[in-house]
């Protein structure tokens, strides 16, 4: 009988999801981390531009916890951020985006030196571009693109207006990001390893209308971009 109960609670602990048995706590720990998650996401998109990954206690971000340098092509993230990441998946959230804009800088005149001027004519879209790349470049590289919505819904500060921000609202991101992953990648919501986190969770929660709207959109066949609420 004992054997029996050793086996059983074996076998849950290896059936766990992989997010369950994160457990960096150091700054040292996140740094490694984030090399091996970074350069796993850049190899796996076959990404030919050279970007590094770096932990920094105090740098100006446009995102408070992660940003990347136009100038030298880091991706810095704060180890404040520790406390609100669980899993690989969601480190790879973080970096994934700001990969993208990495990718970015290496776009235009002067080896992309000025491209930075891009972003902040037109923050919204390139976030938007942002966002759809990350999902990509996280199911390339094996990782989950839901947690991309689970970091947001942890993080991402929810402002009355876009305006207010120059970014579109958090909620109108995630819907976008859901909408990308359930057009592109429909089996990762059919086998949702996400569907009993508490974060995903909250995200149906708060974003039934606008899923009501993207479903009504699919039922009729309609054309056109969703103008999803607040």
């Amino acid at each position: 009988m004992k054997k029996y109960i050793f086996g059983v609670l074996i076998a849950m602990m290896f059936s766990l999801p992989a997010f369950a048995q994160w457990d960096v706590k150091t700054q040292q720990e996140l740094q490694t981390r984030m090399n091996e998650v970074g350069f796993n996401l850049l190899n796996s998109s076959r990404i030919e531009h050279r970007l590094i990954f770096k932990t920094i206690n105090r740098v100006y971000t446009r995102d408070m916890y992660s940003d990347v340098s136009s100038v030298n092509r880091t991706v810095w993230v704060k180890p404040e951020i520790i406390p609100y990441i669980d899993s690989d998946d969601e480190l790879a959230a973080v970096l994934s985006h700001q990969i993208s804009h990495g990718v970015d800088t290496y776009e235009g005149v002067f080896r992309g030196y000025i491209s930075i001027l891009n972003y902040w004519v037109a923050p919204s879209k390139y976030d938007e571009k942002a966002d759809m790349r990350a999902v990509d470049y996280m199911v390339n590289a094996g990782y989950n693109p839901l947690a991309i919505i689970v970091v947001m819904n942890k993080l991402g500060k929810q402002y009355r207006y876009d305006i207010l921000s120059n970014h579109d609202l958090i909620t109108r991101r995630m819907m976008k990001i859901y909408q990308h992953i359930y057009t592109k990648y429909p089996a990762i919501l059919a086998e949702n390893e996400y569907k009993d986190n508490i974060y995903y969770q909250n995200f149906l929660l708060t974003s039934r209308k606008n899923r009501l709207k993207f479903q009504n959109k699919i039922e009729n066949n309609q054309q056109g971009k969703i103008k999803y609420d607040y």
